[in-house]
């Protein structure tokens, strides 16, 4: 009897625990439904950029000020620089936003052209700083090809395989391969005949995307991993200079002065950082300390300057980039669409990682800059157009076009839609009717 009456005594507490944690669950549930909703992916890529543009034209001045005033030369003139570009990209931006998924396919061809035709100028009458030969003078302004050819065989490969598919021919290991994987080593060769190893990483990195986004069987998948890791093995080791950056890797003791001073420094930046960094503009490394400071290795500076928080902050917005991209390739129906946008993301996201790892001394050293952030023309508006053809893809999402019709054309209003918080809009009322 009472033990009846204790487990009838204790079933009303259990449902109501039930019941509140079912009300917290969809509380938690109505809270975060914005990450379901059509345009989630568009206003993260979005966001994610602006933040990324911002903080980079923080870092620049902050690092490229010091340079100037070690050389003697105008503190402004680094962000001078960033900031040129920042205001070229947003209108490519948003251009490749406006743009249909057919322009990009239309491009890949001419701009694989125009990549090949660049690298090999590069090769001629390139000029060359820090011992690699990668950019070329255009109207009076450096660009750098290589970063034109990662977007280019992006676009170029994705549409290769897109018609692949569509014809059915992807069954037989030949036909996926060719000309995909000529197309990737004569760009990687070129590439490696100017010195840089980063750019040749971050292409395969690409190239073995699109392999396994188009479902590239186990074996044939392996065998071409094996493939690209002995090649890249060959291209270090034929190198002396690769080589001893390996072995510095591997060993990095030695003087903080000597042929390690850039990891070294680097390691010191980051660590000196603490929570909350020294403050913004406060960085002793940066004055001579840390080599490329601006470009390769502008993290060690961010996270001396912003403390793990700041550095926490970077790693969280590449993260939500990666989410966001591969939200729009898995919800896109199209398979060009498909694999450019996973493609795209990979190309980023691992970009970032690469030179963030180096800065940590998680990875060799390989010269990529840190994306949207490390100064740099050429790779900043490549960078932009890419993410621009993201938020295209990503209005082409299900439900998405109509999202962008309610939403209304102005872009404070839409995001205020996507977030809850603008109310709905009255529907005009029929031509001769009362209201």
């Amino acid at each position: 009897m009472v033990s009846e009456v204790s487990a009838d005594a204790s079933r009303p507490a259990a449902d109501g625990a039930g019941s509140w944690s079912e009300s917290a669950r969809d509380r938690v549930s109505a809270r975060f439904a914005f990450l379901d909703r059509p345009l989630t992916s568009f206003y993260l890529v979005f966001g994610i950029t602006t933040l990324l543009l911002a903080l980079g034209l923080v870092m620049v001045l902050s690092t490229s000020s010091a340079y100037g005033l070690m050389q003697g030369i105008s503190p402004w003139s680094g962000l001078q620089h960033q900031l040129f570009g920042v205001l070229i990209g947003l209108p490519c931006m948003w251009v490749a936003a406006k743009c249909a998924p057919s322009r990009f396919r239309a491009a890949a061809y001419p701009l694989m052209f125009v990549s090949l035709l660049g690298l090999i100028l590069v090769l001629v009458v390139g000029q060359t700083q820090g011992g690699a030969a990668r950019w070329i003078q255009v109207g009076g302004i450096q660009f750098q090809p290589s970063e034109l050819a990662k977007f280019a065989f992006l676009l170029w490969g994705a549409d290769l395989l897109a018609r692949k598919e569509k014809l059915s021919q992807l069954d037989d290991w030949r036909q996926l391969l060719i000309p995909l994987l000529p197309g990737v080593g004569i760009l990687a060769m070129l590439v490696m005949l100017g010195d840089d190893l980063g750019t040749t990483f971050v292409l395969l990195a690409i190239f073995l995307t699109l392999l396994w986004i188009i479902g590239t069987p186990g074996r044939v998948f392996l065998g071409v991993l094996a493939i690209i890791g002995l090649a890249l093995l060959v291209m270090v080791v034929v190198a002396p200079y690769r080589l001893k950056r390996l072995t510095g890797y591997l060993g990095p003791a030695g003087s903080p002065v000597g042929p390690n001073q850039q990891s070294i420094q680097g390691k010191w930046a980051v660590g000196s950082g603490g929570w909350f960094g020294v403050g913004l503009g406060a960085s002793r490394e940066k004055w001579g300390w840390v080599p490329e400071s601006t470009t390769d290795f502008i993290f060690a500076i961010l996270g001396e300057e912003l403390g793990l928080v700041g550095t926490l902050c970077v790693t969280f917005l590449y993260g939500g980039l990666a989410y966001a991209g591969l939200r729009i390739a898995r919800r896109v129906q199209d398979t060009f669409m498909r694999l450019a946008a996973a493609g795209a993301t990979a190309w980023i996201v691992i970009q970032a990682l690469v030179n963030m790892g180096a800065v940590l001394g998680l990875l060799p050293i390989t010269g990529v800059p840190l994306p949207l952030i490390s100064e740099g023309l050429s790779s900043l508006l490549v960078t932009m157009v890419a993410l621009g053809m993201l938020m295209s893809f990503a209005k082409r999402e299900p439900g998405a076009s109509q999202a962008l019709a309610e939403a209304g054309p102005g872009v404070p209003l839409r995001v205020l839609s996507w977030l809850g918080l603008a109310g709905r809009r009255e529907k005009p009322a029929a031509p001769g009717r009362r209201r």
